[in-house]
């Protein structure tokens, strides 16, 4: 297992954008494909290789929210695994977790943000409402380890430190259900803790989180995400489209190119763009998965990505793997 971005021998061309008929670029990358039992069915480039599974990581750190003491229901713990567009039912949801545990908006930790929901964000900009830590898309996480580390006893102002209880719980449960111990400790974009894993180790995760027993905190997360896909994400949002298109599945995308899906029967997909650019995690994501023999027909539309010249399609992003 590599430490760090995989070098050129490491990554394969994943998809190229071509514009009429010509290959304007390549996006290079790593690719894996799990079967049930978590033996590779596809792999390109370093699937070993550790990477930063970003927003995807959050269906791992619920299970771990869960774990320290958290007690959610199935539209809090969708909203704590999720990465949502900051619509005002998100707010409503991430209000509800940190008024559960005596808290206000102010005990956020991650960073002020507009929603990413257009229709919002114009609004609240009409009215002069500025970036607020609640519409930030990682909010529901945030309020989740909160209310996790109220239930601990422990103080709040401390939640985001790695030596916090509930970021030791996300560790162990990261840890298991990829069954990887990488020692790569950073810190995401949102200001929490990040865990380096394995490509292949974040669809272990993903694979289990899909079979998993009813009754344990991986079934209740799985379970959260397939019944409201629209608070993983919310309108428009490929997650939460993928979800509501193919019933069961679970999908998850995170920042820097990274995503990783799991059909019902425990197939689970992941990749990495090392570029960082994610406008064909998607595409690619769904690709790996029929490639598992998921029928992924109902999805199809969000396979076909469009180049646009002038406004009109004029050619189309194309999965290679």
């Amino acid at each position: 297992m590599s430490n760090g971005v995989p070098g050129a021998s490491g990554v394969v061309e994943l998809a190229r954008v071509v514009r009429s008929g010509f290959v304007e670029s390549r996006h290079f990358g790593m690719a894996v494909a799990l079967d049930p039992e978590g033996q590779e069915i596809f792999a390109v480039g370093d699937v070993g290789g550790v990477i930063l599974p970003r927003s995807t990581a959050k269906p791992l750190q619920a299970v771990g929210c869960l774990v320290a003491g958290a007690v959610l229901d199935g539209e809090e713990t969708a909203i704590a695994a999720g990465s949502h567009t900051g619509e005002d039912r998100h707010v409503a949801l991430v209000d509800r977790i940190l008024r559960a545990a005596g808290l206000h908006w102010d005990a956020l930790g991650c960073p002020v943000d507009r929603p990413e929901d257009e229709a919002t964000r114009f609004r609240l900009i009409a009215v002069g409402i500025g970036p607020e830590r609640v519409r930030m898309n990682c909010s529901g996480k945030h309020a989740a380890m909160l209310k996790a580390t109220v239930a601990r006893g422990e103080d709040p102002a401390g939640y985001l430190e790695p030596e916090a209880g509930v970021q030791r719980a996300i560790a162990v449960e990261v840890e298991r259900l990829t069954g990887a111990t990488t020692g790569v400790v950073t810190v995401d974009g949102c200001g929490a803790p990040l865990l380096g894993v394995p490509l292949s180790g974040l669809a272990r995760a993903f694979s289990r989180l899909a079979l998993a027993a009813a009754g344990t905190a991986d079934n209740h997360v799985a379970q959260a995400m397939r019944q409201h896909p629209e608070l993983v994400g919310g309108k428009g949002h490929q997650n939460t489209e993928v979800m509501q298109l193919l019933p069961g599945v679970i999908a998850k995308g995170g920042a820097e190119g990274v995503i990783a899906m799991a059909a019902p029967d425990g197939h689970a997909v992941a990749v990495k763009v090392i570029d960082g650019n994610p406008r064909a995690t998607t595409a690619l994501a769904l690709t790996l998965l029929e490639k598992c023999g998921v029928d992924v027909t109902p999805a199809e539309d969000l396979r076909q990505l469009q180049v646009l010249g002038g406004g009109r399609p004029v050619g189309q992003i194309v999965p290679t793997i």
